[in-house]
């Protein structure tokens, strides 16, 4: 069995904030790959199904960020999981926001959620991070995370999670690398439409000379004295054309 854990804390006052979308990703799943209702269990919500052909138990602890290790620590010790096979996702400040990236352990990063499940179970268990970029200044951090996203920002948020139920069978086979490049590849923005052709320029006909009424009838007056004058030499030779 594999434990796919998100981070977050519980309630309806922090079901919106950056700080969730651990929660956002896990609830995601359960929805679009069927999984069974929410129930409580280990100090936290679980959710059964299968993902791949593999068993994964969902979990949301609800012991609040800075304790969420408790949690994890009790479902993976009830069902025997190893460290290997538990898959934390979490909010990530380091990462542009819809990046996404995976590792094996590691530091925590100041992150109470990762430190706490560090304490309970080990370090080695496998991190998605979930970029929600930073605010900028370390003392605006609290503020940020704790607050919700904007409005504009479900633009990115419903593709990503979408992405990541998708590709979720690759987690639960191990395979984190394919995971992550399915990821990027399902949330890659659409290249712009090549612009149309322009109609190729119609010839510009070619401008007509500019008529001359004077030297058109100089032109004419020509003609009749020439005319004129072969008929008269024509007369005197008594030959013609």
């Amino acid at each position: 069995m594999k434990l796919f854990v998100g981070l977050g804390n519980p309630g309806p006052k922090y079901s919106g904030n950056r700080h969730n979308i651990g929660f956002m990703a896990l609830e995601r799943i359960a929805a679009q790959l069927r999984f069974t209702a929410w129930r409580r269990k280990f100090d936290g919500l679980v959710a059964e199904g299968d993902i791949g052909g593999e068993r994964v138990l969902l979990l949301k602890p609800e012991t609040y960020m800075n304790d969420s290790g408790r949690a994890v620590g009790e479902a993976a010790r009830f069902h025997k999981i190893d460290l290997a096979d538990i898959v934390l996702f979490h909010d990530e400040l380091d990462l542009d926001p819809a990046r996404v990236k995976v590792k094996v352990g590691g530091g925590n990063a100041g992150h109470k959620g990762l430190r706490s499940t560090s304490a309970h179970v080990g370090n080695e268990y496998v991190r998605v991070r979930i970029g929600i970029g930073h605010p900028g200044h370390k003392d605006a951090v609290t503020h940020y995370v704790l607050g919700d996203f904007a409005k504009a920002e479900a633009a990115w948020i419903e593709p990503l999670l979408d992405a990541i139920a998708t590709s979720a069978g690759w987690l639960a086979k191990g395979d984190t690398a394919r995971f992550q490049s399915d990821v990027a590849r399902l949330t890659a923005p659409t290249s712009e439409p090549a612009p149309a052709k322009a109609a190729p320029a119609k010839p510009v006909p070619a401008a007509k000379p500019a008529r001359h009424p004077a030297g058109e009838r100089a032109s004419k007056s020509q003609n009749a004295i020439a005319e004129n004058l072969k008929k008269w030499l024509a007369s005197k030779t008594g030959k013609s054309d």
